[in-house]
């Protein structure tokens, strides 16, 4: 298997990612074994959960600053301290001072809604999503009544383990209350996407409905393997740009945020990098479109 790159958008170098895990990530997806393993156990929770238990006591402790040293995790951004953390999972979805997240309030530009990897989808023709170099029908990320949303460009934000794991709105919203859809829990990482190419609509995940001067969107959040819960922060209703919509806990995970106006303006490296098949690594603020 070939290692990951990316664009880094703040430097335009392109980068290897580092994988936590990498090598069950491999053995699962790549060995004899592995598949009979993940074939069986990605398909229900209970391993999932029993991690995100272990994840939320204080015996996870040590294992929080071998994770930073390992991503390199920038603890200056950090709100708290790194040992106020009661647990692993309480630094996996940890809060950031609001000055690392810089973002432009005006009402014509999206925002990155997380921090992550993006590639984008942009004028879509068909209904179908690619996935290192597979297609999926986007819409079997729906539920059926939801199936007539015309998609015209869908924007996948991927997270590592590195990243901030809380998700916010990329603009003023009003916002209806979460659908939830059961599924399994494969890994997102690219390895398990280029041996699995159904992931992302065969998996856990949860989506609202989104209405904005962007025109109506969906927000779906898609859980994987480790992931012990998807939380939802916010109050249905009005809300406004970058407030917190949610958080993940441990695991790797993605924001997907599918739209109908096909007049979107997004930016030219994101499109450039997305047609050359490469993620873009953006943070939560950074501007993603125009209207």
């Amino acid at each position: 298997m070939k290692d990951i790159y990316y664009i880094n958008r703040e430097t335009n170098e392109k980068c290897k990612e580092t994988v936590m895990g990498e090598g069950f990530i491999k053995w699962a997806y790549l060995s004899l074994s592995g598949k009979l393993f993940s074939s069986f156990i990605f398909q229900y929770s209970f391993l999932s959960k029993i991690l995100g238990k272990y994840f939320d006591t204080k015996f996870s402790k040590s294992k929080i600053q071998k994770a930073i040293d390992e991503l390199d995790i920038d603890t200056s951004e950090f709100l708290n301290t790194v040992d106020s953390f009661s647990s692993f999972n309480s630094f996996f979805y940890r809060k950031l001072k609001p000055e690392a997240r810089p973002y432009d309030n005006s009402t014509n530009v999206l925002s990155s809604p997380a921090d992550g990897r993006i590639l984008l989808y942009h004028n879509i023709k068909r209904d179908l999503l690619e996935v290192k170099g597979a297609r999926v029908q986007a819409k079997s990320l729906l539920l059926d009544e939801d199936k007539n949303f015309k998609i015209a460009h869908i924007a996948v934000i991927r997270l590592c383990p590195a990243d901030y794991h809380r998700f916010h709105f990329p603009c003023d919203a009003k916002v209806s209350k979460t659908k939830k859809i059961k599924g399994y829990y494969h890994s997102v990482n690219p390895i398990a996407l280029d041996k699995n190419k159904k992931i992302f609509a065969i998996n856990k995940r949860e989506y609202s409905f989104l209405e904005t001067e962007f025109g109506k969107i969906i927000y779906m959040e898609v859980g994987a393997f480790g992931v012990a819960g998807i939380e939802q922060t916010y109050d249905v209703g009005k809300v406004n740009k970058m407030d917190e919509k949610g958080y993940f806990k441990f695991g790797g995970s993605t924001v997907i945020l599918f739209f109908e106006n096909k007049n979107i303006d997004f930016s030219d490296d994101l499109i450039k990098n997305s047609s050359e098949g490469m993620e873009t690594l953006i943070k939560v603020g950074s501007t993603i479109a125009l209207i």
